[in-house]
Formats: structure tokens, C-alpha cells, sequence
């Protein structure tokens, strides 16, 4: 799949096959992937723990506060990311430019994450309602934890749905002078 192909095709999966075990070569792919992605100064500054049985059920229930992400019990991986420091330059330009790399960072390693599993695959979904002290206890996280990402094969009842996004003529702003 070239990028444009992988974009058509990744979705929010919500409907995982818990039968269907995601192969190590598939996982390694993807980590290589994340290994890969570009941060604020290579600070990389966020850790991926990989929770496979009974840790992934445990995390996938941390998940689920009030009703949400009942799917997620079925992945048969859930991948945590939490934030961990800056690397002293990107931690000055965060400070001097106001801004929040360590987001930005993550967003990167999930795009990438996901995309990577597409090109496997594999279904994704990227969860940010969670509970961030559960998880941190059931994964023994110092940081916190910003994102979880659901992994495995689709059950046959996640068809691929048509995109809903808005026109690139509402996106883009193109300036030629």
C-alpha cells in the first residue's frame, strides 16, 4: 500500500476478532514504525508499553468509564502511551515558544502507529478516554498517560466506511506570492 492507499483504508476500528492473534512480525512492524517517528529534537519523549492477555483486559476495563470503548475488551493488544520529560532542547523551546511538543510528539508516533498497522492489516483505534491512574498502576507508568491504541484483526462486521471529512477547499489556504 503507498501512503494515499493506507489513508483510504485506516479507521477507528470498533469490532475486533478476539480469536485472531496479532503475529509478532506484524507487532515488530509496527514498533519499528514508532521507533521511527519524527519528535521535537529526537527526544522521543514518551514511552509504548505493549499489553497483551489478561494486562490488556485490565487496561481495556480502564477504558471504559461511563459506557465508552466496550470494543476494546476484544483487541487483543492495547498499546499505552505515556508522556515521559523532554530532552533539554525541546524542553527550552517548549518554554520559550509556549508550546506543547510532548503532544505534538505523541500525535506523530500515533499517526504513525496506526498507519504502520493499516499497512499490516490490522484495525487501530486511538483511545483518549481512559483512566490514567489505573492504567498507570496496572502498567507500573511514572507518566502519564495520554493515549491508549487498540490493535487486532477486525471482526468481519467492520466493513470499511465511507470518510466524512470536510472539502480541501475548507482545509487549505494556499498563498503564492
Amino acid at each position: 500500500m503507498n501512503f494515499t492507499e493506507i489513508a483510504e483504508n485506516r479507521q477507528s476500528c470498533r469490532s475486533y476478532d478476539p480469536c485472531r492473534l496479532v503475529e509478532k512480525e506484524k507487532l515488530d512492524c509496527i514498533l519499528e514504525a514508532a521507533r521511527l517517528s519524527p519528535s521535537a529534537c529526537n527526544g522521543q519523549p514518551y514511552q509504548i508499553t505493549v499489553c497483551k492477555g489478561e494486562t490488556a483486559k485490565k487496561v481495556a476495563k480502564a477504558t471504559q468509564g461511563m459506557g465508552m470503548n466496550k470494543f476494546a475488551t476484544d483487541a487483543p493488544i492495547l498499546i499505552v502511551i505515556s508522556e515521559m520529560p523532554y530532552v533539554a532542547t525541546a524542553a527550552l523551546g517548549a518554554k520559550v515558544k509556549k508550546n506543547d511538543y510532548r503532544s505534538i510528539d505523541i500525535g506523530i508516533l500515533s499517526a504513525y502507529i496506526t498507519a504502520e498497522a493499516t499497512a499490516q492489516g490490522l484495525g487501530t483505534c486511538i483511545l483518549g478516554w481512559l483512566d490514567d491512574s489505573e492504567i498507570r498502576e496496572i502498567c507500573g507508568l511514572d507518566g502519564a498517560v495520554r493515549l491508549v491504541i487498540t490493535l487486532g484483526y477486525a471482526s468481519e462486521a467492520d466493513k470499511l466506511r465511507a470518510k466524512k471529512r470536510k472539502d480541501t477547499t475548507e482545509l487549505v489556504k494556499i498563498i503564492e506570492e
